[in-house]
């Protein structure tokens, strides 16, 4: 009797034990991902403190967690619901008159990143499609010389791209911001091709039985059957064309075609004592990233989904 009761206390002893290794595993676990995330959110924290800061106290009080005396004003400013001329006179000099036409600039941003979105979508699926199911020659060398663009540096092939883009003279027009990035990338094709490959031939077999073509089997089977990848891959695609910079700014730096991230930093270099007017910057970012905010919100979880079933981690 006494050997089982002790047999039951050392049970019980190394029970506790064992839940008190996993509770303290848990524990730093979750201190490391709070961590983590403190690290991430809180240079974006910083971004919605300083543009709610008036634009005064942006030196004076650089060190406070808060914004000191939280205004809107930024946000009014950067939104066009104060008139520039009155910004004149302002004691303030961190307040820069210059105007950043932000529904201008928005609606170029939404016209660039929405066609990239549409023709790289279109194309890259029509690509993978003929990669995963077509047969020719040399398919998997051409498809392997093709994923080498992965490795190569997007700022190689911005002067060549450059010359031909002025070439044709479209040099400050949307056509020139847009035809780079248009047609597929490597990545976009990659990745559909993977959801292709995994698809069930066999109703792809009885369409071509009814007599379907090979692109109405793409069109009408296929593609169908890919409206999650599909807008998995439209949303990457957005975000990467909304938040891209440099190609727009040598290529459309005209008003008429400026995208808002262009246009942000020319609002930036407008203060004339030459200090930034980090205030409105920060409202002008804040309100840029809204969009991709909103298209993760109802997006995320299919864009997760996705790009685990594809492989990836």
């Amino acid at each position: 009797m006494t050997s089982i009761t002790q047999t039951a206390v050392k049970a019980e002893a190394g029970t506790a034990s064992w839940a008190q290794r996993i509770n303290i595993g848990n524990l730093v676990v979750w201190i490391l991902i709070g961590l983590l995330l403190f690290i991430t959110l809180f240079p974006f924290y910083w971004v919605v403190r300083t543009a709610l800061s008036e634009p005064s106290s942006v030196y004076a009080y650089a060190s406070d967690l808060l914004p000191h005396n939280a205004t809107t004003f930024n946000f009014e400013r950067v939104l066009g619901m104060i008139d520039p001329s009155t910004l004149v006179g302002q004691q303030a000099s961190n307040i820069s008159p210059g105007t950043l036409n932000f529904w201008i600039f928005l609606r170029n941003s939404i016209i660039v990143s929405g066609l990239i979105t549409v023709g790289q979508t279109i194309f890259s699926a029509m690509a993978a499609y003929a990669f995963a199911r077509l047969k020719f020659p040399f398919r998997n060398l051409l498809f392997t010389i093709y994923l080498t663009g992965l490795m190569v540096p997007g700022i190689v092939l911005f002067i060549p791209n450059f010359v031909f883009v002025r070439q044709l003279g479209w040099i400050g027009t949307f056509q020139g911001i847009i035809a780079p990035t248009f047609l597929m990338s490597p990545f976009a094709v990659f990745f559909m091709r993977q959801f292709f490959l995994s698809l069930n031939r066999d109703l792809e077999e009885a369409a071509l039985l009814d007599g379907s073509s090979k692109f109405g089997v793409f069109w009408r089977v296929s593609l169908p059957l890919m409206t999650g990848p599909l807008l998995t891959m439209g949303v990457l695609i957005f975000v990467g064309s909304w938040n891209d910079y440099l190609w727009p700014f040598l290529v459309g730096r005209d008003e008429e075609v400026r995208v808002l991230t262009v246009a942000l930093s020319v609002f930036k270099s407008q203060t004339p004592q030459g200090s930034p007017d980090w205030a409105g910057l920060m409202a002008g970012t804040v309100v840029s990233i809204v969009p991709t905010i909103l298209l993760f919100i109802f997006f995320g979880r299919r864009v997760v989904d996705s790009i685990q079933f594809s492989g990836f981690k």
